[in-house]
């Protein structure tokens, strides 16, 4: 029988070294999304990024439905808080001519007894009254006029609490949209963030030169001017505003999205624009791409979830994504859906 070969020391190093390597390449292609050692680390690094730019579009189109629910929240509380006290001044009215009729009652009263069609409007439930119109003889025509006022303004005053109280109602529900918004966008956001962190530090600076591939500095500008002193106006604000990080949900002035960008940008020259870039498109005039100037809003894709303002000479300022402050980039860097003239 042929002697144990004894494994030397050398050959003990060696063998823990493979393994450890194995289990490296087996942890990094886990976190590269499982995928098998023997896969192509370029093609690897590739769908990384590519999820990545996904999950960021994702989250600006959540960003989007956030911002149009927080507009609505802020058009529904101001709704409410009229409604409410529209609903006040109606109590308020209907207690004074109450209490005129009750004046009118007590001296009824003290003369002989109450006027029994008196009695009955000053009651919680005066709609009854109209089926018994008979007994308005009873009393003089002033007061008859002024129960059925009385009767109007009750009416009146229902009819406004229900309003408020619907009002109030999808007040609330647009608060919890606004909250479920969020939770998406911050998913995806710390998703893309986790994903970004499993790359390698070679690949993740990659994409990092990638995403901030756009200009910094204000480019050479076209001889097209502005179609409008606004235009001009915004356009020198939107300029401002490089090199200022991307904050979802943010407009301004230390920090925005792509339609907080435009929105502030516009709010410096007096023009108040709405708040998502869905709405944005629908703000002026829309045109050809052939016709921008600086100034013009350009949308991206089919869903205009993506906006940016054109500058001229084929560039736009926008906010693109977390990570990659307000630049300039080339105005086809994504597919156009609408260039719009404010």
């Amino acid at each position: 029988m042929a002697p144990h070969r004894r494994l030397t020391q050398s050959g003990l190093t060696q063998s823990v070294r493979v393994t450890v390597l194995s289990a490296a390449a087996a942890t990094a292609a886990a976190a590269l999304g499982g995928a098998p050692a023997s896969a192509d680390p370029h093609q690897t690094a590739e769908s990384a990024r590519a999820r990545v730019d996904r999950l960021y579009e994702e989250a600006e189109q959540a960003t989007e439905h956030f911002n149009k629910a927080g507009e609505r929240v802020e058009r529904l509380r101001e709704q409410v808080a009229q409604a409410q006290d529209s609903v006040a001044r109606g109590q308020e009215r209907v207690n004074r001519m109450r209490g005129a009729l009750g004046s009118v009652a007590g001296a009824q009263y003290r003369s002989g007894g109450m006027d029994p069609a008196l009695a009955l409007l000053l009651s919680e439930d005066p709609d009854s009254y109209l089926d018994k119109a008979a007994t308005l003889d009873r009393i003089s025509e002033r007061q008859a006029t002024d129960l059925q006022d009385l009767l109007r303004a009750q009416r009146r005053l229902g009819q406004e609490r229900t309003e408020a109280s619907r009002d109030l109602a999808e007040l609330e529900r647009s608060r919890t949209a606004v909250v479920g918004h969020k939770r998406t966008v911050e998913r995806k956001l710390a998703e893309a963030r986790r994903l970004l962190n499993s790359l390698p530090s070679g690949d993740r600076a990659a994409f990092d030169r990638a995403s901030r591939s756009g200009r910094g500095s204000l480019p050479a500008l076209s001889g097209l001017a502005p179609a409008s002193p606004r235009a001009a106006a915004a356009v020198m604000a939107a300029r401002s505003a490089v090199g200022r990080p991307y904050v979802w949900g943010a407009n301004g002035p230390s920090g925005f999205d792509c339609s907080g960008l435009t929105q502030w940008s516009y709010a410096q020259a007096g023009v108040g624009l709405p708040r998502t870039s869905q709405a944005q498109r629908y703000a002026g005039r829309q045109i050809s791409l052939s016709e921008a100037r600086p100034g013009d809003l350009v949308a991206y894709r089919s869903d205009a979830s993506h906006i940016g303002m054109y500058m001229g000479n084929g560039q736009v300022v926008h906010a693109p994504y977390p990570g990659a402050p307000v630049r300039y980039d080339p105005v086809g860097m994504m597919p156009i859906s609408s260039v719009t003239r404010v």
